[in-house]
């Protein structure tokens, strides 16, 4: 069976987590799968209401606890390789996440919100906690002071 027949969950369990898992964030502390940020938008009718589907995000990489860095939409193998890069930073902009990813389990369509710099990735490119982390410091030109002020409240965590 290939690829264009696999479900996104089954992409994601395939490719896309083992891409992410591989380079070292940790799924239990760092990977947060399936992220609700939203209650869903209310919806009335006459007397009665109801909530719209919530906003849910395939992945949020955390560097710290409360220290996201990363949103990683993915989409089966019949949609492009970027197809979830807009919804991606739709998300980004709710979450004040800087970097944002798109897969379809052939690769990664990265995209920089603090230097609009778009790149395409392999599945075995995607940068560890680590890499992330420092872009991240030097995209938001953050020195070793500011840096400890992001921290210190994390390390608690």
């Amino acid at each position: 069976m290939g690829k264009r027949h696999l479900s996104e969950e089954d992409i994601k369990a395939r490719y896309i987590t083992p891409a992410i898992t591989g380079v070292g964030w940790d799924i239990k502390k760092q990977v947060r799968l399936e992220y609700a940020f939203t209650a869903g938008r209310i919806i009335l009718r006459g007397n009665v209401t109801a909530r719209g589907k919530r906003k849910r995000a395939d992945y949020v990489l955390f560097y710290k606890n409360n220290l996201p860095l990363a949103i990683v939409e993915a989409k089966d193998n019949n949609h492009s390789v970027g197809a979830g890069l807009q919804q991606a930073i739709d998300y980004a902009k709710h979450l004040d996440v800087d970097y944002v990813y798109a897969s379809n389990g052939d690769g990664f369509v990265e995209q920089n919100l603090i230097t609009g710099e778009v790149r395409e990735l392999r599945l075995d490119e995607f940068p560890s906690p680590k890499e992330l982390y420092q872009r991240y410091l030097v995209d938001k030109n953050i020195d070793k002071d500011e840096e400890k002020v992001i921290l210190e409240p994390l390390m608690a965590n």
